[in-house]
């Protein structure tokens, strides 16, 4: 098989008398969604903004250790006060995505976050930061993301279709770890050089780049769906919609197994490269690093396929399983930094192959719905998971630990396998309607499940 094909089930117009082929899908360019002039307005100013973020979160990890007397228990109420509003309220995050646009959504959430950190950079600067002042402000930053997140996943499609999605979401993961990897590096010296503050003001300044980006766009060429007229019920709506649809229930028990065992990273490197090689911080940053440098990997990989496919996203889940447990069982620190560079890309490729595959699925009115859920199966686990591998870490060891989180990772594709319709074999997506498409009239030669 020529690496640069891929392979997909199709049904009808076989000699099997519309039973399941195999048909060839060969690749597509690498970076074809930035033909479109919004999305390339779009992804520049994701750039700069992600950085600005990961600018702000060493930053403000700085500046708490700085109030608190280096308690780790502060840094740890402000991560759990910056999620606490995904648990509490991240599906209504998605009412609110279907019902009003999405572009005015993310404008007005950039704005609050842009101010967030205003606020947060005006009294580091001045000296009248407090602990306080921090929770509340990683509260309110929690409470943007949640309209944030699921508004800016589904107006990828408004921008892109449906045929280049993939593709687009495979570039912003792109994005997403280059900003991964020079964020932190900027903040570090900045820090050093100017002190806490200051960060905070270039993290507000670089949400003009996505305002900008977004008055910039030509709103004609968006295909943006309808938005669902306010109604009751909606929420409940939006759940009864994914529980009827195997396809979607199984994405979501394999991101859930993954995520909440496998994907602790924050966790286990940390302790693995402290307790097991007993490295210094500089030695632990270059892990990040290259973790972050495979993720980038995957995600220029995954942009070269032309659309997901369900045998892919269990591969790579179960790929980026047996990597997790190779690398916890390296004997040598500079093995186990070259073994994080394929399991960064398997499981970006999983992380994208998922996204992509549930977007597709599901009606463009339930897509804002349906994906606060993801991102909440996908969040919402993390706050489970990480204790739990801590805690296995204390009692068995770090690498012991991150084997078990590999090991489920690597047998959670088998169990969703059995759980799909017995004697098919995982194919291509099944794409929802566009509604700027014509509907073809009946439903062969669609993608099976």
């Amino acid at each position: 098989m020529n690496p640069a094909d891929e392979y997909g089930e199709t049904e009808g117009g076989g000699p099997d008398g519309g039973r399941s082929r195999w048909a060839r899908v060969p690749a597509a360019p690498m970076f074809r969604s930035l033909r479109n002039r919004n999305f390339r307005l779009f992804t520049a100013g994701a750039l700069v903004s992600n950085t600005g973020t990961w600018m702000q979160r060493v930053a403000q990890d700085w500046l708490i250790l700085e109030l608190s007397h280096n308690d780790g228990t502060a840094l740890g109420i402000t991560t759990g006060l910056q999620f606490l509003p995904m648990l509490l309220f991240g599906l209504w995050g998605g009412v609110i995505a279907d019902r009003y646009s999405k572009r005015r959504v993310l404008v007005l959430a950039q704005v609050a976050m842009g101010l967030l950190a205003l606020v947060l950079g005006l009294l580091a600067v001045t000296g009248g930061a407090r602990l306080w002042h921090v929770y509340l402000l990683a509260f309110g930053l929690g409470v943007a993301t949640v309209v944030e997140n699921p508004a800016r996943q589904t107006f990828v499609v408004e921008i892109v279709g449906r045929t280049d999605l993939p593709n687009a979401i495979a570039l912003g993961g792109a994005c997403f770890n280059i900003a991964r990897v020079l964020g932190p590096a900027v903040a570090g010296l900045l820090i050093a050089v100017i002190g806490t503050g200051p960060v905070f003001l270039v993290n507000a300044a670089s949400y003009a780049a996505v305002l900008a980006a977004l008055a910039s766009m030509r709103t004609g060429e968006l295909r943006s769906a309808d938005p669902v007229p306010r109604g009751k019920g909606q929420l409940r709506e939006g759940l009864a919609y994914v529980r009827a649809r195997r396809e979607l229930v199984t994405v979501l028990l394999l991101l859930g197994l993954v995520a909440t065992f496998g994907m602790n990273f924050a966790v286990t490197i940390p302790l693995i490269a402290k307790e097991v090689f007993h490295t210094g911080a500089s030695s632990f940053g270059l892990a990040s690093t290259m973790l972050a440098a495979g993720s980038l990997a995957g995600a220029l990989v995954a942009a070269r396929r032309a659309r997901p496919t369900r045998r892919l996203m269990l591969g790579a889940a179960a790929l980026f399983g047996v990597l997790e447990m190779a690398v916890s069982l390296m004997p040598w620190y500079w093995l186990f930094l070259v073994l994080l560079v394929p399991t960064g890309a398997a499981v970006l490729t999983f992380t994208t192959t998922a996204n992509s595959t549930m977007q597709l699925d599901v009606d463009p009115a339930m897509r804002g719905r349906v994906m606060a859920l993801y991102t909440l199966v996908f969040l919402g686990t993390n706050p489970l998971g990480a204790p739990l591998i801590g805690r296995l870490s204390e009692l068995l060891g770090p690498r012991s630990a991150m084997t078990l989180g590999g090991a489920v990772s690597a047998l959670a594709p088998l169990l969703v396998a059995a759980l799909m319709l017995p004697g098919t074999v995982p194919g291509p997506t099944a794409p929802a309607p566009d509604p700027a498409a014509p509907r073809p009239p009946t439903g062969r030669g669609r993608f099976r499940r």
